[in-house]
């Protein structure tokens, strides 16, 4: 897996184009979104918005910033879509989303891991159903206001890189895009180094409405923000026992499921540890239902094993040195990282905590995206006692 350095002559995919694309733009009914599409239409492409529909009981209003695909996420869309003077239709996604990514997210809870249900909608529903239901009624590309940025090659070759500003890039969360998605992906938001105070300045300017709408935070369709009662109301409550390193009863839980490496809040542990410091989730066994938990210093790890890994383009080979992005908001780590058999196998220079069977690891050449692959097991720094 050798390490590649990006070409000199590179441009940004939507600034390259020989002739107009027929785009189509998925509008969340948020800010980015909206911008997204107007840039765009203002760049000469023939866009058309749509707003994928993907709760079948969608409620009519947001609570604040949480939740979205509401009612009035939807006409939010569609007031952007006339003030941008596109076209706009709602599209009916809520069976497949629910399929991939809803009952996707309960299984892995289920199996004790830890999945990132926004890296499964882009895979599953943005660059699959939606950008096949696209292409099939002859658009190019598919928009969105995802920060991050597809360059062309001199050769033609596309690759996803960071967003020119680093502290709204999303490319984690698109390091599941391979070569023929990333062909008809555009990111128009990607390439500009501007606030997001700027794009809702810029909203303002456009006379789009959302320019002052809040953004959505937490898991989509989990609107209340409340995971642990949304796993319970269909998984149901199991207690069992949290545990130390050792295997001592410290506390009683209503569901392994409810956990995740790394999780320090909640765990309603009546006996304090010996030290008197935090205690965290080291491991969830859902097998025998038990959570064991313990100090900061055991959720080092020093490599990890990946399955089902897609790449953004060839997949390279032999072992290579990058930097890995473990979380959707963490930093980078510096690591390698080999094939073998089809599995990942990343070593790290320096212990990484609070790492997640379940969620992706994606590797980074510079700012280029080399790709992802999921979290399966861990090696600890230090033994379990």
């Amino acid at each position: 897996m050798t390490s590649q350095t990006p070409q000199t002559s590179q441009r940004p995919a939507d600034r390259t184009q020989d002739r107009p694309l027929r785009v189509l733009a998925a509008m969340s009914g948020g800010v980015d979104s909206a911008v997204a599409a107007a840039r765009a239409a203002e760049a000469g492409h023939d866009v058309t918005g749509v707003h994928l529909a993907l709760s079948a009981n969608p409620q009519s209003f947001r609570t604040g910033a949480r939740g979205c695909c509401t009612i009035e996420d939807s006409r939010d869309a569609r007031r952007a879509a006339d003030v941008i003077g596109i076209p706009f239709y709602v599209w009916d996604l809520a069976e497949r989303f629910r399929e991939d990514v809803v009952d996707d997210f309960v299984a892995e809870y289920e199996a004790g891991r830890t999945p990132n249900p926004c890296l499964r909608c882009n895979e599953k529903i943005k660059f699959a159903a939606l950008l096949d239901k696209a292409l099939a009624l002859g658009f190019d590309a598919v928009c969105t206001g995802h920060y991050a940025q597809v360059i062309v090659n001199e050769d033609g070759t596309r690759e996803l890189h960071r967003a020119s500003d680093m502290a709204k890039d999303q490319s984690y969360v698109l390091g599941v895009l391979d070569d023929r998605q990333l062909a008809h992906a555009m990111f128009p938001l990607g390439d500009t180094v501007t606030t997001k105070d700027e794009i809702r300045a810029e909203a303002e300017r456009r006379g789009l409405a959302v320019a002052k709408k809040p953004d959505s935070h937490d898991i989509c369709f989990i609107a209340d923000g409340d995971t642990q009662g949304f796993l319970a109301n269909r998984l149901g409550r199991a207690e069992g026992d949290i545990v130390d390193e050792s295997g001592e009863k410290v506390g009683t839980h209503e569901g392994a499921y409810g956990f995740t490496i790394g999780q320090r809040k909640g765990l309603r542990i009546g006996t304090p540890a010996p030290d008197g410091k935090p205690r965290y989730v080291l491991d969830i066994s859902p097998v025998d239902n038990t959570v064991t938990v313990g100090p900061a210093a055991s959720l080092d790890v020093t490599a990890l094993t990946a399955i089902k890994p897609r790449w953004c383009g060839v997949a390279p080979a032999g072992r290579g040195t990058y930097t890995a992005q473990l979380r959707a908001h963490g930093g980078e780590t510096e690591v390698t990282a080999e094939l073998v058999d089809g599995t990942l196998e990343v070593t790290f220079a320096e212990p990484a905590r609070g790492v997640a069977p379940g969620q992706a690891v994606v590797l980074y050449d510079g700012t280029r995206v080399v790709g992802s692959a999921t979290i399966a097991s861990t090696v600890r720094a230090t033994a379990a006692v």
